[in-house]
């Protein structure tokens, strides 16, 4: 009998004379069917000493990279899913470093050293950019399984030539090596291997009972003989691996297509219940978990997309944006807890109906309805921004309306992810026209203010039943063409909308993003209020709020200039 994979781990981690511990270690070892379809994940980072913020850096990197490296779909590649989420990661970490007072010096930003272990199968797979280390003890010494990205200038004089957070993209270093029963890997970084070697490792580790108590015995000795850093480190022995090795070649056909669903149909633990939606591109069913009994909805690829690898890589990408982001108002992915047979995807099922729907039947809502729906959306799409995410399809049929009014944005297909390289370098015009931003009408990449428009948009229709530019925005794919575009007002004579609510939709709807609001929480304050901008602009002249003050001070002035004339004769 196959015994599964197991092994024990011992971790600690010391400030040792810093002031601060700008290191963080973490893992993670899965139950079951995670711990065959992803691994244990073992992660370590250091930040550099010259930034006050590169502990955050750290634990950010590690604890998101546990998190979302989880929420990838099961038909990606360990090497793929790894890539995949540290790119994102470093973006975000880069975004954070420009938008703070030292987006110039990366020394003070959001950088940290990364390694992590992944043993998975028979395999160890390994990530790693700057000069945290991973080895494999072999009898009593140190099989360096990483390269130091460290550019020695002079014995005193050093820098990180790679680390996370440091430039917009991340070269990444990944490697595997088969495991055996009984090795023993370590990750630390350099407070604890400048300052102790494998033998004096190999004696600790097995004087002592377990790998915590060695872990801290090697920090204790490394401090002794002289450690001027923080001090961490990792140790995970292999008690038993599985005699089979799972394929992990980066494809989708590691799991089947799914075959043409129909109601009342058992498939996969499932039984499907209802079509909910039928395109070209994807078959949407209602269907019914005969686990646990709940409503969920499977998305399967069309017959025409299956052979489409580009678009099968979007297909299961969706699947990790869901599940990334834990908000009332996104639509939840749901991870069954047993073993997926094909490719599709599984989400909430919402009782309710699509904005889409909920417009035909409240053809004149009120502005306290809209604001109310509108509110509910730019709180689900925040969470996409915040991690550096772009929705990039948001319009009434994406988004849905349950049976306690809660709002809820459904449908990542076209999410952005910044860091993901195979999204960057494809253009092409995401989301559907009439709520896409001009910007993507032009070939270019989209940003928050692409999503401000297409929600400004939603709001432009809700109070009027109409399009800010009609069908003029898709016809004008040039930048002279955009110019020419014409925000129609939403005022007319028989409406009894606050005139600052159409310049707030003004603002949100300018062809340019730049002149658009730079972040969503201004959008919906000046829903409900009439922005500084607009009291401004919008103040009559003194001589018609107080005439009799005006003509005061008309008359004062030319007392002056009769007294100053008689005097100068």
């Amino acid at each position: 009998m196959s015994l599964p994979l197991s092994v024990s781990i011992g971790s600690t981690t010391n400030k040792g004379i810093k002031p601060i511990n700008q290191d963080y270690i973490d893992y993670c070892v899965p139950k079951e069917p995670l711990l065959s379809t992803k691994g244990i994940v073992l992660a370590i980072a250091d930040g550099i000493s010259s930034s006050q913020v590169s502990q955050i850096a750290s634990e950010t990197a590690v604890t998101n990279f546990l998190t979302d490296y989880y929420c990838t779909a099961d038909t990606w590649s360990v090497k793929s899913a790894g890539q995949t989420v540290l790119k994102s990661i470093n973006s975000w970490l880069h975004a954070q470093t420009l938008d703070s007072p030292n987006r110039f010096d990366k020394n003070k930003g959001y950088v940290c050293t990364f390694s992590a272990l992944i043993l998975k199968s028979n395999t160890a797979h390994i990530f790693h950019s700057g000069d945290s280390r991973i080895y494999r003890l072999v009898g009593d010494s140190l099989e360096q399984l990483t390269e130091d990205h460290r550019l020695h200038v002079s014995d005193d004089v050093s820098y990180l030539t790679r680390a996370l957070g440091i430039d917009k993209t991340l070269p990444i270093d990944y490697s595997t090596v088969a495991v055996e029963q009984g090795d023993l890997f370590i990750l630390a970084t350099d407070g604890v291997f400048e300052f102790i070697d494998g033998r004096r490792i190999s004696t600790i580790v097995s004087n002592k009972e377990t790998l915590n108590e060695a872990a801290a015995d090697i920090v204790v000795e490394a401090m002794a003989a002289g450690s001027d850093d923080n001090l961490s480190i990792q140790l995970v022995s292999v008690n038993s691996i599985p005699d089979y090795q799972l394929d992990e070649v980066h494809q989708l056909t590691q799991l089947p297509m799914p075959p043409l669903l129909a109601p009342r149909m058992h498939f996969d633990g499932y039984e499907i219940l209802r079509e909910l939606y039928v395109s070209s591109r994807s078959h949407v069913f209602l269907a019914k978990d005969l686990v646990s009994h709940s409503n969920v909805v499977i998305k399967t690829p069309s017959m025409d997309m299956r052979n489409d690898e580009q678009y099968l890589e979007h297909f299961m990408l969706e699947q990790w944006v869901a599940k990334r982001i834990n908000n009332p108002h996104v639509a939840k992915a749901i991870t069954p807890n047993r073993k997926q047979n094909f490719v599709y995807l599984v989400s909430e099922y919402i009782e309710g109906v699509s904005l889409n729907q909920w417009m035909f039947d409240n053809p004149n809502p009120s502005l306290e309805q809209v604001r109310t729906v509108i509110e509910q959306v730019v709180k689900g799409v925040q969470a996409f921004h915040r991690q550096e995410m772009i929705h990039q399809d948001l319009r009434p049929q994406n988004i849905m309306i349950d049976s306690n009014n809660t709002v809820k944005i459904i449908d990542f297909g076209s999410t952005y992810i910044a860091g993901v390289s195979y999204v960057e370098h494809e253009q092409v015009l995401r989301g559907t026209m009439r709520y896409s931003a001009p910007e993507y009408f032009l070939g270019e990449w989209g940003t928050s203010a692409s999503d401000i428009f297409s929600i400004a948009v939603i709001t432009y229709q809700m109070l009027s039943g109409e399009f800010p530019y009609k069908t003029d925005i898709a016809q004008a794919r040039s930048i002279s063409a955009q110019r020419k575009l014409t925000y129609r007002s939403i005022i007319n004579a028989d409406s009894e909308l606050p005139l600052w609510v159409d310049d707030t939709l003004q603002r949100a709807l300018q062809v340019e993003p730049k002149n658009r609001y730079k972040v969503l929480s201004e959008f919906i304050y000046d829903l409900r209020h009439p922005s500084k901008q607009f009291l401004a602009k919008g103040r009559a002249p003194l001589i018609e709020r107080k005439p009799v003050v005006f003509w005061q001070g008309v008359s004062a002035l030319l007392m002056c200039i009769i007294i100053g004339l008689l005097l100068s004769r």
